[in-house]
């Protein structure tokens, strides 16, 4: 998938703990564990604008667009 989540970045450079932060946030751990291992599908605006607000940083510390390559012609 061409996003790229950083969530575990961020967090480790904060010094934050998972549950922590779930709790902060107000959301479950266990959602907060999907974002944060890139399995999610989508995130809440409400979400991503709370994540920034707890961990001081903007949408794009979190989320990054990676390209995927593009195979080569045969």
């Amino acid at each position: 998938m061409p996003i790229v989540v950083n969530l575990d970045v961020v967090m480790a450079k904060r010094k934050i703990g998972l549950t922590e932060l779930a709790d902060r946030v107000g959301i479950t751990p266990a959602n907060l564990s999907i974002l944060k291992n890139g399995r999610a599908r989508a995130v809440r605006f409400s979400t991503l604008e709370e994540l920034c607000r707890i961990l001081d940083c903007q949408p794009g510390d979190l989320l990054e667009y990676v390209p995927e390559k593009e195979e080569a012609p045969r």
